[in-house]
């Protein structure tokens, strides 16, 4: 039975912390939504793990509506058993104004009877510090970075407790390097004094030392926040805990699916026009006939398989920033499209995906109607390939589905946050998967 619950606030960000878990000697199962725990008949699907991670697609939903789902998520780890928990954020904080961290936090504390935690974005493995109570991406604060600039959640505050402060009734505070790099011991006493009772308490730390520091001095607190670097000092209960082996073979149909609009991403886009067989989403031919546009990306896809099955295709949205119509109607365009192309595809035999950007992932695993990933090989910081199996439409001619559906294709998913992995991730994240 599961002990330790967590709920991420998008589906990349789930598979991230799960891989942290699985590398800690943790059974991880990650649920796609919260009614994925139990199945029809109630039984549950977590018994024989460790660690639940319920992935949400509730960053950037309306507030409510993120509450909504992250309390209901509370409610099925608990049902499940898990007694202590995390909530899990992007390490760039990515939020706006209103939410949805603070107010998420503020309603598990709620929730749980409790009125403190901790606020640790930092992961250094993947460039993201916090020092000064300021958060850094690489040499860069926030606010000069390309996060500036992203579509859905500029970031324009490199200051977390500034970010935080309008989106929480509790009061933020900040414990300093200082008082982490005391040790364990005096951060714990520091965080248990009285004037951080009732508070969110942002925590400074560059390296991966600190975080394991955080760790154990937070491991009496029932609920921590933070990106997945925190999950490095927890202490699993199986060391060397096996990953699953990919169900894929070499030269399965594969695809790359970038929603994304990241400055990684779209160094990785170059990299990959420049190896691998492209088409770029066409949003005009999208509006004027969604289901046109799309067969046509498959159709390129499924040739591409068929001149050389080595070489997986990319779709993407974009290459570089003229390409970038930052509308929520042109993003949510691009999810549909994407989430359609990788139905269709694994319907025509896909058996490997590779996705980039956490709302196209959400919405691509949605559509497949995937329940549960099983965490395999780790092919970056912070990205790793998984096991899903997968319910999608049946096809009759090759190209359009009949309407009837088929259970039980399992295929190897990589779930790729825009901000993560090397500019040649997408031609050589094939190679991880054993």
């Amino acid at each position: 039975m599961p002990t330790l619950g967590a709920i991420a606030d998008d589906f990349t960000g789930a598979t991230d912390l799960a891989t942290m878990l699985v590398a800690r000697g943790y059974r991880t199962v990650v649920a796609v939504g919260s009614d994925s725990i139990a199945d029809e008949s109630g039984r549950t699907a977590v018994d024989d793990a460790d660690a639940v991670v319920i992935a949400l697609k509730s960053r950037t939903a309306p507030v409510a509506e993120a509450v909504g789902s992250s309390l209901a998520a509370l409610r099925a780890l608990r049902a499940a058993g898990c007694r202590r928990f995390y909530f899990k954020y992007c390490s760039t904080f990515d939020s706006t104004a209103e939410g949805n961290i603070g107010p998420v936090a503020d309603a598990l504390l709620n929730a749980i009877g409790e009125r403190r935690a901790v606020v640790v974005p930092s992961f250094p493995a993947t460039g993201r510090t916090v020092y000064r109570g300021r958060l850094f991406v690489h040499d860069e604060l926030l606010d000069e970075s390309p996060m500036r600039h992203h579509p859905l959640t500029p970031m324009r505050d490199a200051h977390v407790g500034r970010l935080l402060t309008p989106q929480t009734t509790h009061p933020v505070r900040l414990v300093g390097l200082d008082t982490v790099r005391a040790g364990a011991a005096a951060l714990s006493a520091a965080l248990d004094d009285p004037s951080l009772a009732d508070a969110l308490v942002v925590v400074d730390a560059t390296e991966d030392e600190d975080l394991r520091t955080i760790s154990a001095a937070t491991a009496h607190h029932p609920l921590v926040t933070g990106a997945a670097g925190l999950a490095l000092g927890l202490t699993g209960p199986r060391p060397g805990a096996a990953r699953v082996a990919a169900v894929s073979r070499p030269g399965d149909p594969a695809v790359v699916l970038s929603g994304s609009a990241s400055s990684a991403t779209r160094a990785q886009v170059a990299h990959g026009r420049a190896h691998l067989p492209h088409r770029k989403l066409d949003l005009a031919a999208l509006r004027a006939d969604f289901d046109a546009a799309v067969d046509d990306l498959v159709a390129f896809a499924r040739s591409c398989w068929e001149q050389d099955p080595q070489r997986p295709p990319l779709l993407y949205a974009v290459g570089d920033l003229s390409d970038l119509d930052d509308s929520p109607a042109a993003s949510a365009l691009v999810e549909r499209a994407l989430a359609a192309c990788a139905a269709r595809l694994v319907a025509a035999g896909a058996r490997r995906l590779l996705v980039a950007g956490g709302e196209t992932s959400g919405a691509v695993v949605t559509a497949l109607g995937v329940r549960t990933l099983t965490i395999g090989s780790p092919i970056a910081p912070g990205v790793t390939w998984a096991r899903a199996q997968v319910t999608v439409p049946t096809q009759d001619d090759g190209h359009n589905a009949n309407g009837r559906t088929e259970d039980g294709h399992l295929v190897d998913v990589a779930l790729k946050s825009g901000n993560f992995g090397a500019t040649d991730i997408f031609t050589e994240a094939w190679s991880a998967l054993v």
